[in-house]
């Protein structure tokens, strides 16, 4: 039987790839990044055990890039995201992060607190 923490953290991981898996693609602009963002962190939000996200949109990273594009918008990617997490699952909290490390967005555990 998994114990609260590894149930902590493998809710976690199902919020994280819905989170990215779910956007990722998404048409967006410096113009967009903010209702993308609110819209990223709402929908995670109603997932169980889900008690807090906070999705930053990147409009420096965008607005680099569409400067060597002619289109007004790209997609968006990992690289365009700062997202923080917090799960509850019983008595435990997990808070997590994803953020760019070289070239991949890594999602990672900064605490798990019980």
């Amino acid at each position: 039987m998994p114990t609260d923490v590894e149930h902590a953290c493998f809710e976690a991981g199902i919020k994280f790839g819905s989170l990215y898996h779910q956007f990722a693609g998404t048409p967006v602009s410096p113009d967009s990044a903010e209702s993308i963002g609110r819209a990223m962190a709402e929908a995670i939000e109603n997932q169980p055990h889900c008690a807090d996200v906070a999705v930053d949109v990147r409009t420096d990273r965008i607005a680099d890039e569409l400067a060597s594009q002619s289109a007004d918008y790209t997609e968006l990617t990992g690289r365009f995201l700062d997202v923080e997490m917090r799960v509850e699952y019983a008595d435990v909290t997990v808070r997590t992060a994803m953020e760019m490390k070289d070239d991949y967005p890594l999602m990672k555990l900064v605490s798990v607190e019980d």
